[in-house]
């Protein structure tokens, strides 16, 4: 692990702007989130040889885009508080109506 601390304290020494904190951190992890979106989205579209939404998808789109529009709050960042903050009411009015649906539905055995 000593060599990753190396690595980023080079970088750092030639960026001196660059910094690892709490927020680039967060961002990541949020970025992360996001990005797991598409592999869930992908791995169950192979599964099934169709075109799938699964509901994690829906998860994985609101947690990180909420993190993600909390990133771009905090960097005060226009065109990212623009990029992420319509997503999330789609993405939480699809889990609404999804979960909607699941206690309208009831299960028979």
């Amino acid at each position: 692990m000593d060599w990753i601390k190396e690595v980023l304290s080079n970088f750092a020494q030639q960026y001196p702007k660059f910094r690892i904190d709490f927020w680039l951190i967060f961002g990541f992890i949020g970025q992360a989130m996001f990005t797991m979106r598409f592999l869930i989205q992908w791995i169950a579209s192979e599964k099934r040889k169709e075109s799938v939404i699964p509901v994690a998808f829906w998860y994985f789109s609101l947690v990180g885009g909420l993190i993600l529009l909390s990133y771009a709050v905090h960097q005060m960042d226009p065109v990212f508080i623009l990029a992420y903050l319509p997503g999330n009411f789609i993405y939480f009015r699809n889990l609404y109506f999804i979960h909607k649906k699941r206690t309208a539905t009831p299960i028979v055995k």
